[in-house]
């Protein structure tokens, strides 16, 4: 029981942003009257990525609130099966602050990659995010790879493994959304490389990532005028 409680509490980042999940996908299942599969209107109206109300209407908030909704029971274990590997080992790598700054800024990248590949398509999960720390890991192991070579060599051997699995199903399983995957996974791991080599840096990272995001919502307006008009 104390054991159980100190790895709660080592580990509380990732135990809180699996927590915030479920108690989401719980409210999203009872307005869904579903527990397996999320109704599709309901995703929305919580906040799903859905291009005509997101770019056109501007509802940016939703590039945030689509990294805590899931689709349905298989996507919402598959996301935090792997968080729960994940998160534990980025927890022991980063400080707290570059662990949500990773989290966040991937998930959100994530879904601007999402929304400029499906304009039309309902976008959520927390995919992006998740795959944004996977490399954010590679990025630490390949800043330190000089150091830690047997550490280096065995976690992208699994990490390959696994990034090519996520891949895989991804490109099986038409709602599985791939294009956040590959953006939130090469965000972190820009991130992940940049704070490894001096974590100080991690301002000069979230304010190059936040340009980004900006310059990326500045143009998506005119790129779905052409393509939905």
């Amino acid at each position: 029981m104390l054991d159980t409680f100190k790895k709660l509490k080592k580990y509380k980042i990732t135990n809180t942003l699996i927590a915030i999940n479920i108690l989401v996908y719980i409210l999203c299942a009872i307005m869904s009257q579903n527990v397996i599969d999320m109704d599709t209107r309901t995703l929305i109206d919580l906040g799903a990525l859905y291009g005509p109300l997101t770019v056109l209407k501007a509802e940016w908030w939703r590039l945030f609130t689509a990294m805590f909704l899931h689709g349905g029971m298989t996507h919402l274990l598959m996301n935090m099966f792997s968080l729960y590997l994940i998160g534990r080992g980025v927890e022991e790598y980063f400080n707290a602050k570059s662990y949500i700054v990773l989290y966040l800024i991937s998930g959100l990248l994530g879904g601007l990659a999402s929304l400029y590949m499906h304009p039309d398509s309902v976008g959520v999960g927390a995919s992006g995010a998740i795959f944004g720390v996977f490399g954010a890991m590679a990025g630490f192991f390949i800043a330190h790879r000089e150091h830690i070579q047997a550490h280096t060599k065995a976690f992208m051997k699994d990490f390959a493994i696994i990034i090519g699995i996520n891949l895989v199903i991804g490109f099986s399983i038409p709602s599985v959304d791939v294009s956040a995957h590959v953006g939130g996974l090469v965000v972190g791991f820009i991130g992940g490389y940049i704070i490894s080599k001096n974590p100080k840096w991690i301002w000069f990272y979230s304010i190059a990532m936040i340009v980004c995001m900006l310059a990326v919502m500045q143009y998506l307006p005119s790129q779905y005028a052409q393509m939905l008009f």
